[in-house]
């Protein structure tokens, strides 16, 4: 390739292409800075979602540290590099140990709450062959992450109905099960509302029918055991209920480990062992894989186990005590705002607030706050649960400056009024047919509607985009969105 005669020499020529020259590491540093000066902040608080934070510096740095020292080691062979065999154990053992098992219980580290879902889903379908496509039962709340396994794994969602408490009703969940249900699914917490299924009753529904039953502990199950020794009231929800057979739960969030770090645990050896993958069929080196990735770097392990145990039982009781502190506030004090409500009773840092006034539309209220610095993540309604705004609260989490931005959003909402969408807009995007639609084409279209993807810039007003969002079927939400995510990659806007 000849070089680009417009870069001087060391740096990137247009259009992303190598240059001819190594770059210089200040300059590429420097580089990285200013693409990440778009970025939501990872640290402070300001973003109730996505991130999570400590707010002790010293943990941050050893986990940085140990990310580095294991950056290189590949978890591809465990006989070459023992010391994720080793470092794995110990994670594992330490989640078991809180979470309803003990020192032998089997689990796997995973890269996140999506493959140690889509672990758990494989295990199951393999462990309980049935004729025809097999069946996941989960409720309307559960993660995306079981729409995603099956989809990959060849099999089918049955849906069962929340009660008005936004919690899973084991009777819908008894009646779905049938002789091609592979796998039965409770929540503790939902993402959306932070609520607990009432696992007890889902787990002994699946038993009684012969079929496994799996906890989505992803966001909650690193909070929720610290919850229990601080005297808050915690149902039974781990391997320790009869009929629970996995069970998910993050570092990456409550346990505060840089992403991607996650561990699945199995009731026995025998499930784990469904949930692994092994290739004979080739001439070359022997493939066995305890994950979704074959090669992949044992970074995030070393880091989530040095964050562990940095912490300790006694700061993961502290942090845990902020943050549910906070959400008890954020709860009391969204409530006390004119024309909101919080959705459900949070049993976890996680609060959903919704609006009863026509005149006051959540999505212009995240508009307005990320205008002034924060991060409200909007939540579009489905199935008679109204849109909303999620709130992930951790250790750092300043509740009254979060309740000051709240108010004056809201108040600045409420004088901008609900997105005026046009009258026939969302029935023609119903009726879209977007596979004669190029990505330059969408991209127009998206113009239309305000947003402009040629910048790469933060600080979007989607509250337009929301609106229209909402008001389309989950299907064609889902469509859209694909093509959101084509346009924004491709650089066609």
């Amino acid at each position: 390739m000849s070089p680009d005669p417009a870069s001087p020499p060391g740096t990137a020529p247009a259009g992303g292409a190598l240059p001819e020259d190594g770059r210089a590491a200040a300059g590429l540093l420097d580089e990285l800075d200013r693409l990440r000066g778009a970025d939501l902040p990872v640290r402070g608080g300001q973003v109730t979602a996505y991130v999570y934070d400590t707010g002790r510096d010293a943990v941050h740095d050893l986990a940085a540290a140990a990310y580095l020292r294991m950056l290189e080691v590949n978890c591809l062979d465990p006989t070459a590099f023992p010391s994720i065999v080793a470092l794995e154990r110990q994670v594992v053992g330490a989640v078991a140990e809180r979470l309803g098992g003990g020192p032998g219980t089997p689990g796997i580290f995973s890269s996140g709450g999506t493959e140690s879902i889509m672990l758990a889903v494989k295990a199951a379908r393999d462990a309980r062959p049935v004729d025809g496509r097999p069946e996941i039962v989960v409720p309307v709340t559960a993660h995306p992450a079981f729409h995603k396994a099956a989809h990959y794994l060849g099999m089918d969602v049955v849906a069962v109905p929340v009660d008005d408490a936004f919690r899973a009703v084991p009777a819908a969940a008894a009646a779905a099960i049938t002789s091609r249900t592979v796998l039965v699914v409770a929540s503790a917490p939902s993402y959306p509302q932070g609520v607990m299924d009432p696992v007890e009753e889902i787990a002994a529904a699946a038993a009684s029918a012969g079929v496994p039953c799996h906890v989505d502990a992803c966001v909650g199950g690193w909070v929720l055991p610290w919850l229990r020794d601080l005297g808050r009231p915690v149902p039974p929800f781990d391997l320790s209920v009869p009929g629970v057979t996995s069970l998910s739960c993050d570092l990456h969030k409550y346990g505060y480990a840089p992403k991607g770090a996650s561990v699945v645990l199995f009731a026995d050896e025998a499930l784990r062992r469904h949930a692994y993958f092994a290739s004979a069929a080739w001439p070359g080196y022997t493939v066995i894989n305890a994950g979704v990735q074959s090669s992949k770097s044992a970074g995030p392990l070393g880091a989530a186990w040095a964050t562990l145990n940095a912490l300790g039982a006694r700061g993961y009781r502290d942090l845990a005590a902020t943050a549910m502190a906070a959400a008890d506030r954020l709860a009391a004090g969204a409530a006390a705002i004119p024309g909101l409500r919080v959705l459900g009773e949070p049993a976890v840092p996680l609060v959903a607030v919704t609006s009863d006034d026509p005149a006051l539309d959540v999505f212009v209220i995240s508009d307005e706050a990320r205008a002034r610095g924060w991060y409200f993540q909007p939540q579009l309604s489905y199935r008679g649960i109204p849109a909303n705004l999620h709130f992930t609260l951790t250790g750092v989490s300043d509740v009254g400056a979060l309740l000051e931005a709240l108010e004056d959003a809201a108040k600045a909402a409420r004088a901008a009024g609900p997105p005026d969408v046009p009258a026939d807009l969302v029935d023609a995007l119903a009726a879209l047919d977007l596979d004669d639609l190029d990505d330059a084409g969408f991209a127009g279209l998206l113009s239309a509607v305000g947003v402009d993807l040629t910048t790469g810039a933060g600080d979007p007003e989607m509250a337009m985009v929301n609106t229209i969002l909402d008001a389309l079927p989950p299907a064609t939400r889902e469509d859209l969105l694909i093509r959101f995510l084509s346009v924004l990659y491709s650089g066609r806007a």
